[in-house]
């Protein structure tokens, strides 16, 4: 609930349609998912991989992006990195694999940005907001799910940087901080529910 609660949609502010998701421990849902670059792409090859949920419009995405590319450089051949949007694009035009494909190009992602048309991957993982990020270990088990870091709105005030801080810990065989702050961020754009 308290994940739930901190994932809040700037304005208005909107709570979360949010299954019941991964606990730490969970392995990652199998998926393939179209990608920005007209290839399908899921978790492959047993190795470390991050998830993020992220948006086209959502402001916590657009103040991060910058951050998530720079994650995914650092980490690269070390650890695997997925962006996948799943917002519903009958509801939110934005949200659409054109508008995803500008934004991958716009910002140089230098990881597979995917689309869950369905939100089928969305539900199996239990996200709540974009950005929402899982860390995976080389078994595939959730190891980490939480916040990037503690300024999501000015990358000069961040102090603590629990993402990469989980992700050093698992590259070195030491254990993961248990402490995980929540994501906070725009609500998943979920379908109407029938």
């Amino acid at each position: 609930m308290k994940r739930l609660l901190a994932c809040l949609f700037l304005a208005p502010v909107l709570l979360a349609q949010a299954p019941a998701g991964l606990r730490l421990g969970d392995p990652c849902p199998a998926f393939s998912l179209p990608g920005t670059d007209g290839k399908l792409h899921g978790p492959e090859s047993p190795a470390p991989l991050m998830v993020v949920f992220l948006s086209t419009e959502c402001p916590y995405v657009m103040a991060t992006q910058d951050r998530i590319n720079a994650y995914a450089k650092k980490y690269a051949g070390r650890v695997g990195v997925f962006g996948i949007n799943a917002n519903d694009v009958d509801t939110h035009a934005k949200e659409s694999l054109a508008e995803m494909q500008a934004q991958a190009r716009e910002q140089g992602f230098v990881f597979p940005y995917l689309k869950d048309g369905p939100q089928t991957v969305a539900r199996a993982f239990g996200t709540a907001c974009t950005p929402d990020f899982f860390l995976f270990d080389s078994a595939g088990k959730l190891v980490y799910h939480g916040r990037m870091d503690d300024s999501w709105r000015d990358s000069s005030k961040v102090t603590a940087r629990d993402l990469e801080k989980a992700t050093e810990a698992l590259l070195a065989g030491r254990p993961v901080p248990a402490e995980q702050p929540p994501s906070r961020g725009c609500s998943i754009k979920w379908k109407p529910t029938p």
